[in-house]
């Protein structure tokens, strides 16, 4: 059952639907897939919000629902996430008793992420909305049009990963939005003036004033 809230004043309304029938059938690629990935990521968020759960947080409950016990790094990079981004994140549903984190015997250097019985239950409960979702945004398309629709992103998804192994391997990496940040602020900072040295005055030679007797 969708949430019944105030609206969102983000959200597409009649002319905004207009204007992108309009204008997104001439746009790059990655813009169609980002407005659809938003899409996507609303529509999920509207059922998830009845459970008190948050779309980042149904990110790490999928796959930890298909792999449970990852490491948080084996998470990040499943999830297309900074680590720093997933700690926190995990830290939090370690907080609302969905995951539990523990060493693995004879391994004190990692944490592993395992789900809790609480965690593991939601499965049976937000899949249903994930897939109901996907049916929304899937009407009135053929069969076949999916069919290609999903064989076409499968190969694009190959095409930047191999582009991102080749950048690797050049010594390039993505930066962290902190990373970037300190950039940019170290750039804008100017070096701090040296103060000015002067030369002191040389004291006023006065006269003796001699008193008249």
């Amino acid at each position: 059952m969708v949430s019944r809230k105030s609206a969102d004043p983000g959200e597409p309304t009649e002319d905004v639907v207009q204007l992108w029938r309009q204008s997104l059938p001439d746009e790059r690629m990655a813009h169609l897939i980002r407005v659809t990935s938003r899409g996507f990521a609303r529509a999920l968020q509207l059922r998830l919000s009845d459970h008190d759960i948050s779309f980042g947080q149904w990110t790490f409950l999928r796959i930890l629902w298909e792999r449970d016990g990852l490491t948080q790094r084996e998470l990040s990079v499943l999830a297309g996430l900074m680590e720093p981004t997933t700690h926190t994140a995990i830290l939090r549903m370690e907080e609302l008793g969905l995951v539990t984190r523990r060493h693995l015997p004879g391994n004190r250097k990692k944490l592993h992420i395992f789900l809790t019985d609480k965690g593991q239950a939601l499965q049976d409960v937000l899949v249903p909305m994930a897939e109901e979702t996907n049916t929304l945004a899937s009407a009135g398309i053929s069969k076949a049009d999916i069919k290609t629709t999903r064989r076409t992103l499968l190969k694009m998804i190959e095409n930047m990963a191999a582009d991102e192994a080749r950048a690797m391997d050049q010594g390039l990496r993505v930066a962290s939005t902190r990373e970037i940040g300190k950039r940019t602020t170290q750039a804008g900072e100017t070096p701090a003036r040296k103060p000015v040295k002067t030369k002191a005055k040389p004291a006023r030679k006065t006269k003796a004033r001699i008193k008249k007797p």
